[in-house]
């Protein structure tokens, strides 16, 4: 019913409100191995000296790099390593709050700063850089607004922007603006990162600007249709989550819905279901994520999940690439 708003449902436990522990999300791979060779690891590492000549030759670079390759988190740190932020600020747009706080906040972690100091993010309302800042995560509305007031954007000598393919009103703008100001300022460098189907476009749009594709993915993914199509696909994809659940050894589960009222239904109803089958059924922590759940809720599907309970995420697309979700 109405009265029983986000309120109730943010206090229930079962819910995975872990109290005020800070559980950070940690894999087996990322417990024995060191960040230097996590960043080792991931496959944009293995072209990156030859990307960094692509884009000292170039104004404008179109990337593509499948999620999990690495380019969020890296590209910004090498254009830092290879002394861009000499000149100014790497900025990197996501096309959602949570990812560029969480992404720089994995950054800053990789660099060895607090968050806030050379690496920080700025999202509306909130903004976690300072005069030290030299790479700056932020959302795309951001950019957007900085852009009405310095309409060169002389203080970045580098623009990532990130998922260019999960385009906005915000990012098509964006793209007309930036596309002056790489004409006007030939010391600029744009690097544009999408999913393959849309690479070209954005390559025509910039002049004909070349594409690099990042080869390889970090972790194996295998697709599986269902025979029939589903006529309720939040029932469908409970059942789903509940037989996995049941049938299979440890892994955390991710579940797309198309918006916050599934998100909530299926997560009620997960919940609900293991209940009546009993006490015997093993732990589970189930996380809902979208847009309007506050940030710090957002980021609890980062956290591991206590007493070695089974994730399940339910989320809008916002998971789908913008961010990677250990486990």
């Amino acid at each position: 019913g109405e009265g029983e708003g986000s309120g109730d449902y943010r206090a229930d436990a079962q819910f995975g409100a872990s109290g005020s522990k800070k559980l950070e999300a940690v894999s087996e791979f990322a417990m024995t191995k060191t960040i230097a060779e996590q960043r080792a690891f991931l496959p944009i590492f293995g072209c990156r000296e030859h990307l960094l000549t692509v884009i000292r030759d170039n104004s404008v670079v179109i990337l593509v790099g499948e999620t999990g390759s690495g380019k969020t988190t890296q590209i910004a740190q090498y254009l830092h390593e290879d002394d861009y932020t000499t000149y100014g600020l790497v900025g990197c747009t996501q096309p959602r709050r949570v990812a560029a706080m969480s992404v720089a906040k994995r950054v800053s972690e990789e660099v060895g700063c607090e968050l806030g100091d050379e690496v920080g993010y700025s999202i509306r309302f909130e903004d976690v850089t300072s005069e030290r800042t030299l790479i700056k995560y932020m959302t795309d509305g951001v950019l957007l607004r900085e852009s009405l007031t310095e309409p060169d954007l002389d203080r970045y000598s580098a623009i990532i922007m990130d998922e260019a393919h999960e385009r906005s009103l915000n990012t098509d703008v964006l793209f007309g603006i930036l596309k002056k100001v790489v004409s006007r300022r030939r010391d600029m460098k744009l690097i544009v990162t999408s999913a393959t189907m849309d690479s070209d476009k954005f390559s025509e749009f910039f002049g004909n600007v070349p594409i690099f594709r990042i080869p390889g993915r970090c972790f194996p993914v295998d697709i599986m249709f269902a025979k029939q199509p589903a006529d309720d696909y939040v029932e469908a994809a409970v059942k789903q989550a509940i037989q996995i659940h049941l049938s299979y050894g440890a892994g955390d589960i991710l579940i797309f819905m198309t918006g916050q009222e599934d998100i909530l239904a299926t997560c009620s109803a997960i919940t609900d279901r293991l209940e009546e089958i009993g006490d015997q059924v093993p732990l589970i922590t189930v996380l809902p994520v979208y847009s309007l759940l506050p940030s710090e809720l957002q980021a609890k599907i980062f956290d591991k999940a206590e007493g070695g309970a089974r994730k399940v995420i339910v989320a809008t697309n916002i998971a789908e690439t913008s961010l990677t979700v250990d486990g």
